[in-house]
């Protein structure tokens, strides 16, 4: 970390060798304990990264616990319980149910529109996870020993977040600025570090220009769609266009996404400010798309082939031993399906290895670069009021990522 004139710029200093051991080993552990340890596994992950970011050479630090985080889940699991059996017993009332075998098209129709009932019941609950998850880990996130925090504002952020999204659906992407600044500034608004209350400035309107990679993308699009509806039979050339106009489109969309989210990140950190009592810190951000997109493309193949060749070797290995067993053991009577037992229990230890590679690969060669990039083009300005700042008392009623957790909506790590 860097300071001068008062200003703070980032520093990444976690390193890939580590993180791959911690990552392989929790990812060993979790499928051995049938996936209670992901608890543990995600803390102490967590506590890595942490610890990697520093600010004026103060590392941060991550207060949570796996035990909270396993008790969280279990009381989100009794209440999604209750609630969706509630749920369930409403729609049987109706005649509506997913237990039956639906051997008509009414009752198949009902059955899909039960279906869509208790997707769209369990709508608000993923969006109230999300900010119930962010709320936990700034509780416990602390940097120079003064913790940050949220207000409990989950079930206000998540009709806004659904009504938001509708909005954005029926401008057919139009508003998604409008989504993503109106979201944002919630939830930064309602963030505190210390005793210091964030504030995110600036107007929606200046994410569109964020958007223009989307706005190409969507053109493209338009035009294969184009070419394709006036193409006639036997226009083989016209057929080609279209389909080649509509994956050049694809692939443009999905870079558009990731520029999309890489440009709000530089908005939104620049017009963000925390309002201290002896002036405002104020911050800046200059992520480079090209880094970030290049990172997932050659961090992914790599991980992609590293990945195929240990599950190559783990069928080679796994031939290999049920070969062997099968010699040694040979065709006893007394001794059936020992050799089919002990082929199945190899290849289940080894694709459990293999799986674990694989998510330690991820983690290593694109999570943790993109976050490096990102914290070191990070910079805290006016840093002479941060010393200002004191302790706040520490957010109740977290419910430690349980719904989160639950719901599959926590993040990786």
């Amino acid at each position: 970390m860097t300071m001068g004139s008062g200003q703070i710029s980032g520093q990444y200093v976690g390193k890939r060798g580590p993180l791959f051991g911690l990552a392989f080993t929790t990812a060993l552990l979790t499928a051995l304990t049938v996936g209670i340890y992901r608890f543990w596994g995600k803390t102490r992950i967590r506590r890595y990264i942490w610890s990697s970011v520093s600010g004026d050479g103060d590392a941060f630090e991550y207060t949570g616990t796996g035990v909270e985080k396993f008790l969280g889940f279990l009381v989100a699991m009794v209440v999604l319980a209750i609630y969706l059996g509630i749920i369930q017993t409403i729609l049987f009332f109706f005649g509506l149910t997913l237990f039956t075998e639906a051997e008509t098209m009414a009752q198949q129709a009902a059955q899909v529109l039960a279906l869509n009932i208790t997707f769209l019941a369990v709508v608000p609950l993923i969006f109230f996870a999300q900010y119930r998850a962010r709320r936990y880990k700034l509780a416990r996130t602390r940097w120079r020993g003064v913790r940050f925090g949220a207000e409990k504002a989950a079930w206000g952020y998540s009709w806004r977040a659904m009504l938001h999204g509708l909005v954005t659906l029926m401008s057919l992407g139009f508003l998604l600025p409008r989504q993503t600044f109106c979201l944002a500034k919630y939830k930064a608004d309602r963030t505190w570090f210390g005793d210091a209350k964030f504030e995110q400035r600036g107007k929606w309107t200046g994410l569109y220009p964020a958007m223009k990679q989307l706005f190409f993308a969507g053109i493209i699009l338009v035009l294969g769609a184009i070419v394709l509806a006036i193409s006639g039979q036997g226009a083989v050339g016209q057929l080609v266009a279209g389909f080649f106009l509509l994956i050049i489109g694809f692939i443009w969309f999905m870079i558009g996404l990731v520029s999309y989210r890489v440009r709000s990140l530089d908005y939104l950190a620049n017009h963000l400010v925390l309002e201290g009592q002896h002036g405002q810190v104020r911050f800046a951000a200059s992520p480079m798309t090209g880094t970030v997109i290049t990172t997932m493309i050659a961090g992914g193949l790599a991980a992609s082939v590293l990945s195929g060749i240990a599950l190559s070797l783990v069928a080679l290995v796994t031939g290999a031993i049920w070969a062997v067993t099968g010699a040694i053991i040979g065709e006893s009577a007394f001794q059936p399906g020992v050799t089919e037992l002990v082929g199945l229990t190899a290849f289940a230890g080894l694709y459990i290895g293999a799986l674990a590679l694989s998510g330690g690969l991820i983690l290593v060669l694109v999570t943790q670069p993109i976050i490096a990039h990102i914290v070191k083009t990070i910079t805290v300005r006016n840093t002479g009021a941060l010393a200002a700042i004191r302790q706040r008392a520490s957010d109740r009623g977290a419910d430690a990522e349980g719904f989160a957790d639950a719901l599959d909506v926590g993040g990786a790590f």
